[in-house]
């Protein structure tokens, strides 16, 4: 070979030795001792760059994982996951309504003309206040059949003291007088019909007597109140002609009603008759306490739900009957695991807990919990039973590890 060719090859070596950062055979540093242990050592470098990337101390670390500094000022205290007997709540859609035991539909005792309307809605009367007042021919004709009857067994009574003297001075037979005596059976049993249909069209056994001791026809008869309390309808008006089936007026107790509900069939198991349930009314405001009175023993085909009914004191009268109203029925306790609502924190829209993995050290937790329940929520999902959570300076715990997650 040629010495000028021989050269420019090692030139062309040397230049792409020194591109690619590699030694040289046969130049002075590399066959140095120092170039050599250099040679040596830069193996196990890039052999760690490799094989050791997982322990990169540059890695991120878990931001689940918090442990508690030295120097944290808030109290902590860990305990086991508690339980506890708690019952679900069933909410359901109702109404407020009348008190069936409580309502007294009226109306007139005879057929006849209104005359004259004494009560209006919303106008609060008692047993015996007059509503209305009919003018009535048929009781006119009652009365009058009444005093007919009266004075026919007041005939026929004489007509027996006398038939008994004359048997005593046996002027007449036996027979005679037998049939004077049924003649006064008969006149007083129409006495005592006449008096019971006068009865049946609400006059009082009183007006009775007075009709037969003054003989006094008066046809007009007033529509009375059965019931204390509050007029909520009116049927009638003056003029109309009325019959003993129409209810001219409706009166209503209601210092006490009802809460009616219809319950998911599903859920039907979960309410008893004598069960307290706690009643809202959005129209109010508030919320109030009843018990189950009824429990219906049937499911409504259609809508596939169980009647119930509430009994609730209404004293004020605030609640109206067709006001819209939830109930809220408790089910039977079960025993669940619960935990502290202080040991809850919220990340997102999850419910976090600090469960201990080791001395001052915890992992954030996502866990699916229940309602609070006096300060207890109840455990759905995330927990066991032999867990330690934080049950007291998470909220201070959690802002910690934000805090250090922006640093």
């Amino acid at each position: 070979m040629k010495p000028h060719a021989s050269l420019q090859s090692f030139a062309l070596a040397v230049m792409t030795a020194a591109l690619l950062g590699l030694p040289l055979a046969g130049c002075k540093d590399a066959a140095s001792p120092a170039g050599k242990n250099a040679g040596k050592a830069a193996a196990p470098a890039t052999s760690a760059l490799t094989e050791g990337a997982p322990e990169d101390p540059a890695a991120p670390a878990d931001p689940l994982l918090v442990a508690v500094p030295a120097n944290f000022g808030a109290e902590i205290r860990v305990a086991p996951v508690g339980s506890a007997a708690l019952s679900d709540t069933l909410r359901v859609a109702g109404k407020v309504d009348f008190d069936e035991r409580r309502v007294s539909r009226i109306g007139a005792t005879v057929t006849g003309r209104v005359i004259e309307i004494d009560a209006q809605l919303g106008q609060q009367v008692k047993v015996g206040d007059p509503l209305a007042v009919i003018n009535s021919t048929e009781l006119g004709q009652a009365q009058l059949d009444y005093l007919k009857a009266r004075a026919q067994a007041d005939l026929q009574s004489r007509s027996v003291e006398r038939a008994r003297q004359l048997f005593a001075a046996d002027v007449i037979g036996r027979a005679e007088l037998q049939r004077r005596e049924s003649e006064l059976s008969i006149a007083s049993a129409e006495l005592r019909g006449a008096a019971d249909q006068l009865r049946v069209l609400g006059m009082s056994s009183a007006a009775i007597s007075r009709l037969g001791g003054n003989g006094a026809i008066n046809s007009v008869t007033p529509v009375v109140s059965t019931m204390a309390g509050t007029v909520v309808e009116r049927q009638v008006a003056q003029g109309q002609v009325v019959q003993p089936s129409d209810a001219l007026y409706v009166v209503a107790d209601l210092s006490q009603v009802w809460v009616t509900a219809e319950v998911p069939e599903q859920q039907a198991a979960l309410v008893k008759a004598g069960q307290s349930v706690d009643i809202e009314v959005p129209a109010l405001g508030t919320r109030l306490t009843g018990k189950l009175v009824f429990v219906a023993d049937t499911v409504n085909p259609e809508t596939r739900t169980v009647a119930v009914r509430s009994a609730v004191a209404n004293a004020s009268r605030q609640l109206k009957p067709a006001m819209l109203a939830t109930m809220l029925i408790q089910a039977a306790p079960v025993e669940r695991l619960v935990v502290p609502a202080p040991a809850v924190v919220r990340d997102g829209d999850a419910d976090m807990v600090f469960v201990e993995i080791g001395p001052q050290q915890f992992r954030l937790t996502p866990v699916r919990l229940g309602p609070d329940v006096d300060g207890r929520r109840p455990v759905l999902s995330g927990l066991k039973p032999e867990q330690r959570i934080l049950v007291a300076g998470a909220f201070h715990l959690n802002n910690e590890r934000k805090r250090k997650e922006l640093e």
